[in-house]
């Protein structure tokens, strides 16, 4: 995977890539970049679920809280490994996205 900062991202975002947010649920809740999709890697993130949003091919932009969650890394290997091959590793997550503000969304 690609490792991509907050004006990479924000481009991919602007192409249309596809984003997934790999946090748990509350965080999800509290908020997540506009447009994502929701694949708790413990419980939801398989090639399966991922192939329902996005081809092998699209740009797939994969995010969690922040550098210390290492959700958002093993994800980016896990689609790598089942031949995703445009997937873009966001290290800095949403904490990122949101103190530059960028497009989000809090579910109510």
């Amino acid at each position: 995977a690609t490792t991509v900062n907050a004006e990479e991202a924000k481009a991919l975002f602007d192409k249309g890539a596809f984003f997934i947010d790999v946090r748990n649920l509350p965080l999800w809740n509290l908020g997540h970049i506009q447009g994502a999709f929701w694949l708790d890697l413990k419980l939801d993130f398989t090639e399966a679920n991922l192939l329902r949003i996005a081809s092998r091919n699209d740009s797939v932009v994969i995010y969690c809280a922040g550098a210390k969650c290492l959700r958002a890394s093993q994800a980016s290997a896990l689609a790598v490994s089942w031949g995703f091959r445009r997937v873009y590793y966001y290290r800095d997550g949403f904490p990122s996205w949101r103190a530059e503000s960028l497009p989000f969304e809090v579910e109510e």
